[in-house]
């Protein structure tokens, strides 16, 4: 666990996938076409704290929706992108925008298509029912399933490294 708190502590940015992480990997489709997707409101409030904490949120998903579009706006994340087949392309954009290296990177996984960045990021995190061979090429897994405070999991550990999780906490009391 050390070893993952030292990683934790270099993070100056996490980037999220959707499906499977942010939400069970469940998707809800309706008569009409519509899509329809459930978050958790304490991963939503992990999200808010590490932003509050100096930390940038990204999302990288596979998938575009417009309820995706909605709680990125929610949650005042700056940074998505959505529809992407290469993550990897996403992944250095993002280096390249905020002037950062890959050990200032954590990113959060469940499935195959989050290997290539998650073998790259400094942090790379599975959640708690990601596929097996993902959870393999991760540096650290989630208490929780993903859609179910997997996020909140991450935004704890990355407060934590930094010495920041008591204040953010203390704020409550």
């Amino acid at each position: 666990m050390h070893d993952v708190l030292s990683k934790a502590a270099q993070i100056q940015l996490v980037i999220f996938d959707v499906d499977g992480v942010l939400t069970d990997g469940r998707l809800y489709l309706g008569n009409d076409g519509n899509e329809f997707k459930a978050f958790h409101i304490r991963d939503g409030h992990g999200i808010k704290m590490l932003l509050d904490a100096g930390v940038d949120i990204a999302i990288i998903s596979g998938r575009h929706a417009a309820s995706v579009e909605r709680r990125i706006a929610d949650l005042g994340i700056r940074y998505a992108y959505l529809g992407v087949q290469d993550k990897r392309t996403a992944f250095n954009n993002l280096l390249v925008r905020l002037s950062l290296t890959a050990d200032q990177v954590a990113y959060v996984g469940d499935d195959l298509i989050d290997l290539p960045v998650m073998t790259q990021a400094g942090l790379a995190v599975a959640v708690q029912d990601a596929d097996p061979f993902v959870r393999q090429h991760a540096h650290w897994q989630t208490p929780h399933r993903g859609g179910y405070g997997a996020a909140r999991d991450v935004c704890e550990l990355v407060l934590e490294a930094r010495g920041q999780l008591g204040s953010a906490r203390s704020r409550y009391l």
